[in-house]
């Protein structure tokens, strides 16, 4: 620990830093002011603390504040290091430059922009201008209208947006991403095309052209990079792990005449790939900076030590990373615990118990947590909370009654158990083509008030546009009504109906969304009533309140993992870590797999003092049929010291996978990529079969990977090898 205080500057003369407050690591990082420096920031480790305290040094040692540069994620993060570095000294601090990427570019593009031809008083527009201007785009293109499948507004933008974080071609973006909107691809490139040329006419930038025109900005124009280099002889960047590529080339750009640059981050926290944060920027910057001190926080302030061992066992078998053991001078600690459900309601049942003994002991219910990997992998816990009256806020995903095409599947269930409600009807007759809300609400008012709703429904006289799918609502109910059926078998039912309904309404993201419908059987094979299953999807907690005024209620926090990133609570739960759900069953090998691996360190390292780690031994698969399932790869990578299980015999060793042995700790498990059925598996004229349209017949085979199917019952169909579950027959 060093000892000293430094005499404060000219402009405030009684103020002191005192930096014997920081450890080691966090003194160095502070008082080394000249050349590149990394700061590997562990988690829990003081790393805002470093920043702010840097700020403060760096001025005492007669740097002027408008030379110091920090960039950050948020604006609030930075205002906060800047109100805490004028506590520290004084209150010229508030005229470092401190705040976002997007922020900072701004001011740099209305004061040096014209070497782009952009004048000084260019419009930003945020995501609803952006996609209006597609939605014009798309009229004068003619690519919109009733008979049109073209991708939507918010579909396209998020193409066009995410090539540009991810620094790829859209094209790309497209065959890997949006697979089954490849078709358009010729009309997206010329979308894109037509709306770089719109905003360049008419003065305007979205959130991305900020970064684009900034780092264009300073390759094209050696005057104002070196203008905007003396500006600000030393940058700060906060976060670095999730910097996408245009940023880190900001950042080496920025500096190019001094390299005086401290990045501040934590590699085995990179997990936003998917926003265009690029793992390989940290790796990389003692490359791009050469002579880089690299400095490492490993003293933590959040967690027990029983939790930090366990966490850096999580970490321990990355392919790369930058080595750290993470520790904490605070004495004792329960080990974090690992348990193993018979099935997902066992878990939940596990946790609900759990939640109960902490909150009797002492620790207020929204100091606990429980994380998992996707949002709807809470959705069985979701149903048991509810069940037993507890108040929960969900973060990330959403709830089960949330999302627009559940709740479209939940409106069919809600009027078998009440044929007046009037809501639902609405609902299900908005999903006919050529029904539109006055003709909805005619329908409602006249099957809602009849004696029989499902008889008026029957009777009642269809237009000739709509008779045909009008037609096939009226044949769904008769089929519910006239049997009894189980609700797994009434969720079957629905679901044939509503699947050609979904993706026409959800075509851009179907394929994504899918898997929420079949998590919605899983869950409903699981009751015994109809009544039983709306029931508790009725008692889901209120809505969180939209003014942000938390602290009136103790609410359970219920968060994705993702979500969960920068908070720590006293007891975290993390659920679901199975084998297929956790990693995703999509990451099978390479950098997928790595940033699963960190996603887990990510949610271990939120707890202070209590860690449990849970898994369902068996989970039920899309087509009902029970899986027996093992422990996540990564569970079974621990040293076994490192947890204690409970809800197992004793003695007995945890299962990885079904019918396969334990892997060795210590060699990380792998997979090899599942094979995908290709267009050579298919001919025009073979038989398949598809899990909701049934049987059907090859009639056209589409490059790269989409073919159209004639299906016995439900007409002709196109599909994507990807998302389509296909079996030749």
């Amino acid at each position: 620990m060093k000892n000293q205080q430094i005499p404060a500057d000219r402009n405030a003369a009684t103020a002191t830093v005192n930096l014997g407050e920081l450890n080691e690591a966090q003194y160095e990082a502070v008082t080394t002011t000249e050349g590149p420096i990394l700061v590997i920031a562990g988690a829990g480790s003081g790393k805002t603390r470093t920043l702010v305290y840097r700020v403060a040094h760096l001025m005492q040692q007669q740097v002027a504040p408008e030379n110091i540069l920090l960039l950050t994620f948020t604006r609030k993060s930075a205002q906060e290091m800047l109100w805490r570095a004028g506590r520290l000294l004084n209150d010229s601090c508030s005229r470092v430059v401190g705040g976002t990427f997007h922020g900072t570019a701004n001011m740099l593009l209305r004061r040096y922009g014209s070497c782009l031809g952009f004048g000084s008083n260019f419009t930003i527009i945020d995501r609803s201008d952006a996609e209006g201007i597609i939605n014009l785009l798309k009229t004068s293109l003619g690519l919109s209208g009733a008979s049109k499948q073209f991708p939507s507004k918010r579909a396209l933008i998020n193409m066009i947006s995410g090539a540009v974080n991810k620094s790829m071609e859209i094209e790309d973006l497209v065959y890997q991403h949006y697979a089954h909107l490849s078709e358009f691809l010729d009309d997206i490139l010329s979308l894109q095309r037509h709306y770089r040329e719109f905003k360049y006419v008419n003065g305007l930038m979205d959130y991305d052209d900020l970064l684009v025109n900034w780092k264009r900005m300073l390759e094209e124009s050696p005057e104002v990079r070196k203008a905007i280099s003396d500006r600000y002889s030393h940058v700060m960047v906060d976060e670095y792990q999730d910097t996408n590529l245009i940023q880190a080339d900001i950042v080496r750009l920025t500096a190019f005449t001094h390299d005086n640059v401290m990045v501040v981050g934590d590699d085995s926290q990179s997990i936003y790939s998917f926003r265009g944060a690029d793992f390989f920027n940290i790796m990389r910057f003692p490359k791009t900076f050469p002579d880089t001190r690299i400095i490492k926080l490993e003293e933590n302030y959040r967690s027990t030590q029983p939790i930090l061992s366990l966490t850096n066992d999580i970490i321990r078998n990355a392919t790369e990373k930058y080595t750290k053991s993470l520790f904490t001078r605070t004495e004792g600690g329960q080990r974090p615990l690992l348990f193993a459900g018979r099935d997902e309601r066992d878990e939940a049942r596990f946790v609900i118990k759990k939640i109960r003994q902490l909150h009797r002991s002492g620790i207020a219910i929204e100091e606990i947590a429980v994380l998992f990997r996707s949002g709807f992998h809470s959705y069985k816990l979701e149903l048991e909370l509810g069940a037993e009256g507890f108040d929960f806020e969900k973060r990330g995903g959403l709830k089960l009654t949330e999302s627009a095409h559940m709740k479209d599947v939940l409106s069919y269930m809600r009027v078998l158990t009440n044929p007046r409600d009037n809501l639902s009807w609405n609902r299900i007759l908005l999903q006919i083509d050529k029904v539109g809300p006055k003709t909805a609400q005619k329908i409602t008012a006249a099957i809602t008030g009849a004696e029989d709703p499902f008889l008026a429904l029957a009777d009642y006289a269809a237009g000739k546009t709509w008779k045909e799918s009008f037609a096939k609502l009226t044949m769904l109910f008769a089929d519910l009504r006239d049997k009894s059926h189980k609700p797994g078998e009434v969720c079957d039912s629905v679901l044939v109906y509503y699947q050609p309904v979904f993706e026409q309404l959800f075509a851009d993201d179907h394929p994504k969304r899918q898997k929420d419908l079949d998590q919605l059987k899983s869950i409903m094979a699981g009751y015994e009533s109809l009544q039983a299953f709306i029931d508790d999807t009725a008692l889901d907690p209120p809505e969180n309140d939209p003014q942000g005024h938390r602290g009136q209620r103790e609410r359970l926090v219920l968060s994705t993992i993702h979500s969960s990133k920068g908070l720590e609570f006293e007891a975290v739960f993390v659920i679901g870590l199975a084998d297929g759900r956790f990693p995703h069953a999509s990451a099978v090998q390479g950098e997928q797999w790595e940033e699963e691996r960190r996603l887990l360190y990510v949610a271990a390292t939120r707890a202070k003092r209590y860690l449990y780690l849970c898994y369902p031994k068996e989970l039920m698969t899309p087509d009902r049929q029970f899986k027996r399932v093992g422990m996540s790869p990564f569970l079974a990578e621990l040293t076994p010291e490192h947890y204690e299980r409970v809800g197992e015999e004793a003695g007995s060793r945890p299962e990885y996978g079904y019918a396969q042995a334990v892997p060795e700790p210590s060699s990380p498990v792998r997979r090899d990529k599942k094979l995908q059925l290709s267009l050579t598996d298919f001919s025009k004229g073979c038989k398949v079969s598809h899990p909701f349209f049934g049987e059907g017949t090859v009639t056209r085979l589409s490059s790269p990977r989409s073919l159209d199917v004639l299906f016995d019952r439900h007409g002709l169909k196109t599909l994507h090898l990807d998302y389509a579950k296909l079996t030749v027959l």
